[in-house]
């Protein structure tokens, strides 16, 4: 194996960019990258959606809140962390990370603050996921589901929550970001 340590790659050129596609989620582009040291140039395909947030909720008893909903993407289930689209360009991340938390779950909460920010799949995404933690969480709501949303809302103790990432019962890599950057945090309040 080499070491590529002395070897900086170089920052393409973005030269065009036009729209293949438009979806209700997302818009698909094709953009032309120029090689500054190669010289040479090729269309990738990036796909353009607004942010996204997902909330760590936790309630006073240090259960956090979970859904768990059908997910076209892999035709299956999938537990979550309640989450969503955030509504507009600058939306604040932890106001829409309340606003999705109690939407999806009908629960509230305080001392919400941002765990931070990542990018889903920065290969052919452009946006980013807001990840907030919210305390003190309780049922406060109904749902405010959008058409297509339905979804089992259930409490799991923390540890538990941190038993099936580790297990594969939880799988959306988002979630594992989230709880990669709780851990830190539950490490403390669990002292």
């Amino acid at each position: 194996m080499s070491d590529s340590s002395d070897h900086m790659p170089s920052r393409w050129e973005k030269r065009s960019e036009q729209i293949v596609t438009r979806t209700r989620i997302f818009d698909l582009r094709s953009t032309y990258y120029h090689h500054p040291v190669r010289a040479t140039g090729r269309d990738f395909y990036v796909m353009h959606s607004p942010d996204w947030v997902n909330v760590v909720a936790l309630t006073p008893d240090h259960r956090m809140v979970l859904v768990r909903q059908f997910r076209f993407g892999i035709d299956d289930f999938s537990i979550e962390i309640p989450g969503g689209v955030m509504d507009h360009a600058g939306e604040d991340a932890i106001a829409a990370g309340l606003r999705e938390l109690r939407e999806e779950t009908g629960y509230a909460g305080a001392n919400a603050r941002l765990l931070g920010r990542v990018h889903p799949n920065p290969a052919i995404m452009s946006n980013r996921c807001h990840l907030v933690l919210v305390e003190q969480c309780e049922r406060v709501a109904e749902f405010a589901w959008d058409p297509d949303e339905e979804m089992e809302v259930t409490l799991a103790p923390v540890d538990e929550v941190y038993e099936w990432a580790r297990t594969g019962r939880i799988t959306h890599s988002l979630v594992l970001d989230a709880l990669l950057l709780f851990a830190p945090i539950w490490e403390k309040m669990r002292a």
